[in-house]
């Protein structure tokens, strides 16, 4: 394997996220506290007291991966796998299924986990680009010029960060149809499935034998912090990404498993009630980037809770971020991160206060400095 590189979204966070009163950069829904989750999964005492500190199953403990299979699959808990949040997933689930000069088409632009591990293998990576001109929407003729027998394997996020473009169910349907035609494998990070205005898409994992799903609970359901993510994969890529793993984490944490599998089975309720705040936050954007217009762009999306935004003069837009962050104590994310300097993510998954007093400082920036 080569060198990873630097994960330049991390490193932005790292520098900005704990320390900008502001967060208008991320890209999930806004997180819940413990007090909450007690109340809303019902984790009692007992429950607590009943943890015990042992070693657990490298694939996760079957409470857990039968409540991920009965909410999100087809209740069949030997095709689940557990891991500390969907990146470890995703590096698993390449580091185990590639080599180097296997064929991977990505998205772009792209969250760095469903890249850089193929690229790190050696892997020959051809970018199915997302035009802005055509408002971040896939299109399939694009695909089909890219993939071929070669293709060994085809790297998804819908609804898409950073652009919160999606598809339909539909559309999915004619995903399958091309990576099936050629038996790549298709990974599908449905982070923000629960996001789509629409509702969520089908796991595909249950309609095609080589669809690798994987889930996570940091971005719809607010709770990054307990470092939990999830696949369902044919069974030989699990155990394939096992073996990996005596290598790397062993298992989860038994304390994340039992609130896990509570929290699992009212996934729904979580993400209900921050689609709620996302939906009225995504009116009161629009009307902030109708009023200026002149100076944002956005492509209307309809799904997750970021924009992938261009500012009218500035064609380097870290500069721009940097002294907002500084200056005004509201932080986004420089499109750089993302491989397109010319561009901001802005994230409005946040609560209601939160997006109106940021969104008054980025006026206020643009007014004193930039326009």
């Amino acid at each position: 394997m080569r060198k990873l590189p630097k994960a330049a979204l991390e490193h932005w966070m790292r520098e900005f996220y704990f320390d900008t009163p502001i967060d208008l950069g991320s890209s999930g829904v806004y997180t819940y506290s413990f007090r909450d989750l007690r109340k809303l999964a019902g984790v009692s005492d007992t429950d607590l007291d009943n943890i015990v500190f042992d070693d657990s199953p490298t694939r996760g403990c079957l409470a857990l991966r039968q409540a991920i299979a009965d909410q999100f699959g087809d209740g069949d808990p030997d095709r689940v796998m557990t891991a500390n949040g969907s990146n470890e997933v995703l590096y698993h689930i390449m580091s185990s299924c590639l080599s180097p000069g296997d064929e991977v088409i990505v998205l772009d632009p792209c969250y760095h986990a469903l890249c850089t591990v193929a690229e790190s293998l050696g892997c020959n990576i051809r970018r199915w680009h997302l035009d802005p001109s055509a408002g971040f929407k896939p299109r399939f003729e694009d695909l089909n010029a890219l993939i071929g027998r070669d293709t060994k394997m085809v790297v998804v996020n819908f609804p898409h960060n950073p652009t919160g473009a999606s598809i339909t169910a539909e559309q999915q349907q004619s995903l399958l149809d091309i990576v099936s035609a050629v038996g790549a494998y298709l990974v599908w990070d449905a982070a923000f499935n629960d996001l789509i205005e629409d509702g969520p898409l089908p796991n595909p994992a249950l309609n095609y034998e080589k669809a690798i799903s994987v889930g996570t609970l940091s971005k719809c359901y607010g709770l990054p912090g307990l470092r939990l993510g999830w696949c369902f994969a044919p069974p030989e890529v699990i155990r394939r990404a096992v073996e990996l793993r005596d290598y790397t984490t062993l298992y989860v944490s038994p304390l994340v498993e039992a609130i896990g599998a509570k929290v699992i089975v009212t996934a729904p309720t979580l993400a209900a009630e921050r689609r709620r705040v996302a939906l009225s936050n995504r009116s009161i954007l629009d009307s902030w980037l109708k009023e200026n217009a002149d100076n944002f762009k956005w492509p209307e999306t309809f799904g997750g809770v970021t924009c992938f935004a261009s500012l009218k003069g500035i064609e380097d837009t870290e500069r721009f971020c940097r002294s907002l962050a500084k200056e005004h104590g509201v932080m986004l994310v420089p499109g750089l991160c993302f491989g397109h300097p010319d561009l901001i993510r802005l994230g409005f998954g946040c609560t209601e206060a939160e997006l109106v007093a940021g969104l008054h400082r980025i006026s206020a920036h643009m007014a004193e400095a930039y326009l």
